[in-house]
């Protein structure tokens, strides 16, 4: 089985499972952000990826999907190379030292118009 980041990667989807209620919550909030939104994760390796959400929450039951842990999914739009760190928004390498592996919103106000030059300058 491959890992989640990967699969995610592979399918053009972002997502999680849902096992909890606290989880439940999460995915909720999930569901509500708009089409178009940024989302950057990191593979097994430690690089950057940067994708957009680009379609409605469903649920996948496939064996796959559930040892990946990505049983609640958007479709998503990423990008095909690693982003260097050093492209990558400052208040976004710091939404990733405070650690978890869960759906977390970066909030600092420069974050969107950075992640969306990043996003340009690569074809997207």
């Amino acid at each position: 089985m491959i890992g989640g980041v990967q699969r995610a990667l592979d399918l053009g989807i972002c997502g999680m499972a849902a096992d909890d209620e606290r989880a439940i919550r999460r995915v909720e909030r999930f569901a509500e952000v708009p089409d178009g939104a940024f989302v950057w994760t990191r593979d097994a390796d430690g690089e950057y990826f940067l994708g957009r959400l680009t379609g409605p929450l469903r649920h996948d039951e496939r064996d796959e999907a559930k040892a990946a842990g990505l049983t609640e999914i958007r479709s998503c739009t990423w990008t095909e190379q690693p982003v260097p760190e050093h492209e990558v928004p400052a208040a976004t390498l710091a939404t990733f030292a405070r650690g978890g592996r869960n759906f977390q919103q970066t909030h600092h106000p420069d974050v969107w118009e950075q992640s969306l030059d990043v996003w340009r300058r690569r074809g997207r």
